[in-house]
């Protein structure tokens, strides 16, 4: 049977018709005044919609949407929504003013979810709301960002708990034609689509578009009639099915993404792959560059190497994306073939130990092997990864290894809540609405009067517990329970006492359950007479995460327990909306994963920019978040190799701290009825979050550290019709061709006796043997610092040796390279050099092997 096809628009009275353009930009999702406008339209339709607007104008009556444009109130305030809007767009931004000069290059981001906003649900948890904020941020910095991902059917899945607590998983069917995303038209008005093979066959993925402020995010879709229904599934569930169905995603991800962009005439100068489900991209990028500017495979892989950035996310090795090479031969085995690797040497890329048959084919080593520029989303976890990777690079310190840190952030217009967002605008001044990422506004957070902020945090932990409580009603109402349960629901709870939040994904690691170690301790603690505290809680557990569910339903069963039912909650169904309630709303949001097995973290710092406490394990962002006058810690950063000792160091710790510190502290009143200490905390929190870590920031960072550097790395390989490239490459090949040749011969250290002095200095001369490679081509270092009980140097900074031209030993290449040592600091002192290559064209020469130590 043939259908013929037609796209049906709401009919909106001509003027109120820009509704439609905006309920179609996710600018709306950070902007309360267009929001309240929806409302306006329709309070409960609004909620019944998932607040997605373009759903919501679908569906509303005729008279409804001519009231609207009858109404000289709502038109007034649609008019300055549309003022701001088109300043929004239009406005010069921080990537105008601080690099116009490479303006016209593109940055893509590649991520397998987004989490932009409660009515595009095409995210799980943490990684995509990442990616979400990392877009809207870009957006408001004026990055020349696109997006890429995938446009999954069914999304992520919506949790139900049975009556005793066990998730249940129910996928709910998306309907992208009532949803803030377009399909992209190629030049003959047609759907745009691209082709990548999979297992001998073409599969064809359309093309949508989500228009977030200024910049554009792609995702594919492969459920399309020209399919089979076995390649339809590919987008159909975000991590759902086994490792066969996350390849063919991750091939449609990465090379269909680079196919899009080509088909959109988006040539990237750079591509960040957020995590390693992406890495198939340099696959495609090999292939067009040597095909469309006749590079070779080595010198294709040279450039993409300077061009690439890879962030990792996860601290665990096992967590890291691995599929067997048996089934990386199966879908692409041709592709790889055909690009000229030998099958043996491409899988190589993938593992730590190149000749270990046994390990599979890592994501994430052959990212870190591609990309000259990764990262780590926090201090800890950059350390955790340098040493969790360093095999890779086995010539390099643990220091060295070419893995930095760019910790989190998150877009404060999106987290910060409409209350207190109107109360910031008050008193940071007019560069708060501008620049909401600027570290210098948020110094202006002392300005605001005690009793103003406590107002305004109060009437957010009172809609907290209403919000709560109408979940509740409904969770109840689903389940069938008693009408004297449903209105025992509207009692439970008050919004007047200490409230604790605590959402996240329910993976062991992260020790949902351990405020629960002791129900008797917790017992005393929350039905305190005088210091009385409640505990709100949501989150899920992956699908096929079995211990994860059960943490969830023994929490679910201690909250039906008479002595808890009315002061803890758990909300199921976590998403962004529930989200933005808690850490608006809680006084303390807690945080306990076993360190150091929290990355990153984000949503500590959400509530951090809300004035909300935070109470965490010094892991992740907290690690360096934390100080007394921000808010509180559980233990002292200990890590243990037994895990229930380590648990039950941290629970006995955690009820410690809130009986002993945080919740006395909260209900400390000053003569006038004020938490003075505690609102003094609130502030410094918030100015520490504002100041530290948002996208903003975070983004700043990417673009000075990264994309700035590749974007320059890009210019000079493609001089000359990428003359450069083929240069550098040859470089590269003779370099390593000779670099076994070479050795430092001699470290001429003067006679000092055995002790110095601190601040002493002393010169060194090194002689070395260079063979047929040039001076100009390396970098001599003299490597000096405190040794540690191993007789290893603990940490240095290299001090750069210069060749003493007239020197009589340089002949038949040798040379002589002379510079001086500091002594920093007392204790024993080691001093040893090394040659690493140099070549101004490279963002960096670190590569394996290409080192040589005296």
């Amino acid at each position: 049977m043939r259908v013929k096809q037609f796209l049906v628009l709401p009919k909106l009275p001509e003027r109120i018709k820009v509704l439609q353009e905006l309920a179609n930009n996710l600018w709306y999702s950070w902007n309360w005044d267009l929001v309240k406008l929806f409302i306006r339209l329709d309070p409960e339709m609004w909620e019944n919609c998932y607040q997605n607007p373009v759903e919501m104008l679908s569906k509303l009556p005729q008279e409804t949407l001519q009231a609207a444009a009858d109404d000289e109130g709502f038109l007034a305030s649609l008019d300055r929504v549309c003022e701001k809007y088109h300043q929004y767009l239009e406005r010069k931004k921080w990537f105008d003013y601080n690099h116009p000069e490479i303006r016209d290059h593109t940055i893509a981001y590649f991520s397998l979810e987004y989490g932009l906003d409660t009515g595009l649900p095409v995210y799980s948890g943490g990684l995509g709301v990442l990616s979400g904020d990392t877009l809207k941020s870009a957006t408001d910095l004026g990055l020349p960002f696109v997006g890429v991902g995938l446009l999954y059917r069914y999304g992520y899945f919506h949790q139900l708990l049975s009556a005793d607590g066990w998730q249940q998983e129910r996928y709910i069917e998306n309907d992208w034609y009532q949803m803030p995303v377009r399909p992209v038209k190629d030049d003959a008005g047609q759907p745009l689509r691209v082709s990548v093979d999979i297992d001998g066959t073409p599969v064809v993925a359309q093309v949508w578009k989500v228009s977030i402020g200024v910049i554009s995010l792609f995702l594919l879709d492969t459920n399309i009639p020209e399919n089979s229904s076995k390649h339809r599934e590919i987008t159909s569930v975000l991590y759902g099915g086994d490792k066969d169905m996350r390849i063919r995603q991750e091939i449609i991800l990465g090379i269909g993404g680079v196919r899009a962009l080509r088909a959109l005439n988006i040539e990237p100068s750079v591509f960040h792959m957020n995590e390693g489900h992406a890495w198939f991209l340099t696959l495609e990028r090999l292939r067009t560059l040597m095909q469309d500017r006749k590079l070779s495979l080595k010198e294709a892989a040279q450039y993409i190497w300077s061009t690439a950035v890879f962030t990792t996310h996860t601290p665990v090795p096992a967590g890291n994306e691995k599929f067997d090479p048996v089934l990386v031969h199966r879908y692409l085995g041709k592709f790889v073939t055909d690009l000229g690797f030998s099958w043996k040497e491409f899988v190589a890329l993938g593992r730590v130990f190149a000749e270990d048959e046994a390990e599979q084919f890592g994501m994430t080593v052959a990212a870190l092997k591609t990309s000259a520029f990764a990262n780590g989303v926090s201090k800890l976890h950059g350390q955790v990864s340098r040493e969790m990777w360093h095999n890779i690079w086995p010539s390099r310190p643990r220091d060295e290894v070419p893995i930095r840190a760019v910790t989190n952030g998150v877009h404060a217009s999106s987290w910060i809540s409409h209350d207190m967002n109107d109360l910031y605008e008050s008193y940071f001044g007019p560069h708060y609405v501008e620049r909401a990422g600027a570290p210098e506004v948020w110094k202006n957070v002392n300005k605001i009067p005690d009793a103003e902020l406590w107002r305004v945090h109060n009437r957010r932990r009172e809609r907290l517990i209403f919000f709560t409580r109408k979940q509740l009603k409904n969770q109840l109402v689903r389940r069938g329970a008693s009408q004297l349960d449903i209105q025992r629901a509207e009692q439970l709870l008050d919004p007047q006492i200490f409230t604790i939040g605590f959402a996240r994904r329910f993976s062991t690691y992260k020790r949902g359950n351990l405020i629960f170690s002791n129900p008797d301790r917790l017992d005393r603690l929350i039905n305190n007479d005088k210091y009385p505290a409640q505990l709100i809680i949501s989150g899920k557990a992956h699908p096929l995460d079995n211990p994860g569910k059960e943490i969830i339903k023994q929490i679910v069963s201690h909250c039906s327990e008479d002595r808890f039912r009315h002061r803890i909650v758990f909300i199921e169904d976590y998403d962004i909306n529930i989200g933005r309630y808690l850490v608006q709303g809680a006084d303390v949001w807690l945080n306990n994963p076993r360190r150091p097995q929290e990355a990153s973290g984000t949503s500590g710092m959400k509530a951090a920019l809300n004035g909300v406490l935070n109470t965490s394990i010094l892991d992740g962002w907290w690690d360096e978040g934390y100080s007394a006058d921000v808010g509180f810690k559980i233990g002292s950063a200990e890590e243990y190799d037994n895990v229930e000792i380590q648990d039950q160091f941290d629970a006995q710790s955690l009820y410690n701290t809130l009986e002993r510190e945080i919740i006395p502290l909260f209900y400390e009143k000053n003569e006038i009825g004020l938490p003075s200490r505690w609102i003094a905390k609130m502030k410094a929190s918030i100015r520490m979050a504002g100041e530290k870590f948002t996208a903003q920031r975070m983004l700043m960072d990417y673009t000075n550290s990264f994309y700035v550097p590749a974007i320059g790395a890009a210019s000079r390989l493609q001089a000359n019709n990428f003359d450069t490239t083929r240069q550098v490459t040859a470089w590269v090949e003779r370099m390593s061709r000779s670099w076994n040749n070479i050795a430092i011969r001699d470290v001429d250290i003067p006679d000092l006796g055995s002790t110095l002095y601190v601040g002493q200095t002393f010169p060194i001369s090194i002689k070395v043997f260079l063979g047929d490679i040039r001076p100009e081509d390396v970098e001599v270092e003299i490597v000096a610092g405190m040794l540690d009980s191993q007789e290893k140097i603990r940490t240095f900074s290299p001090v750069t040796a210069g060749i003493n031209g007239s020197a009589p030993e340089n002949v038949g290449g040798v040379y002589v390279f002379r510079g001086e040592v500091v002594c920093h600091e007392s204790g024993r002192f080691g001093v040893t050099a090394r040659i690493i290559p140099r070549n101004e064209n490279l963002p960096h020469t670190i590569k394996p092997k290409l080192i040589s130590w005296w």
